[in-house]
């Protein structure tokens, strides 16, 4: 019994081979543009995750200082129960949202006592250590901090405050952190 040849004849066809050249190379394009891409955006995490370091340390070192009625360098810090000029409140020095006269994050002398001290605060042009150092390869980001007065779970604003940190890196990267600061026992 004779068989026709087609029957016999495996194999592709030319027309085909092609077909699977051009699918598999729009396929390996397609993946090799998502590693660059993927590569040529890996710097962003980085920016984000340095700017978030530098905004959680910030707001660690105002979370840490005092929060008293007082300027810390008044004779009644530590006795004051309320903010006003008295026997009972501070001796000479209320203290006040902002810096004192001559007080600042790097002065040796006369730094920044209490939280109050760093609303309004800034670094711009690159980010310092508290000795006024500045720290290498961050000079692209900038740094601003308020502090603002806030009812929080039924504690008054007196005794309650917000502290808000803005970090702006490269490319326009921003990171804002909050974290709140309450007055303990009653003048700390």
């Amino acid at each position: 019994m004779l068989v026709g040849r087609n029957a016999y004849c495996r194999g592709t066809s030319l027309i085909e081979v092609l077909m699977f050249i051009v699918v598999i190379g729009v396929a390996a394009g397609g993946i090799l543009m998502l590693f660059a891409n993927t590569s040529r955006a890996s710097a962003d995490p980085l920016i984000r995750k340095q700017a978030l370091a530098i905004a959680e340390s910030l707001l660690e070192e105002v979370r840490l200082m005092p929060f008293s009625f007082c300027d810390a360098d008044d004779a009644n810090a530590s006795t004051a129960t309320g903010s006003f000029v008295g026997a009972t409140g501070c001796a000479a020095t209320v203290e006040v949202m902002g810096p004192e006269a001559g007080e600042s994050r790097y002065a040796v002398l006369t730094p920044f006592d209490n939280v109050n001290d760093y609303n309004g605060f800034a670094m711009a042009g690159g980010i310092v250590d508290i000795n006024g150092t500045a720290i290498a390869g961050l000079a692209a980001y900038s740094v601003v901090v308020t502090v603002t007065p806030l009812v929080f779970g039924g504690i008054p604003a007196t005794d309650s405050q917000q502290i808000t940190v803005s970090v702006t890196g490269p490319g326009n990267t921003a990171v804002t952190l909050d974290g709140i600061r309450t007055r303990y026992a009653p003048n700390l």
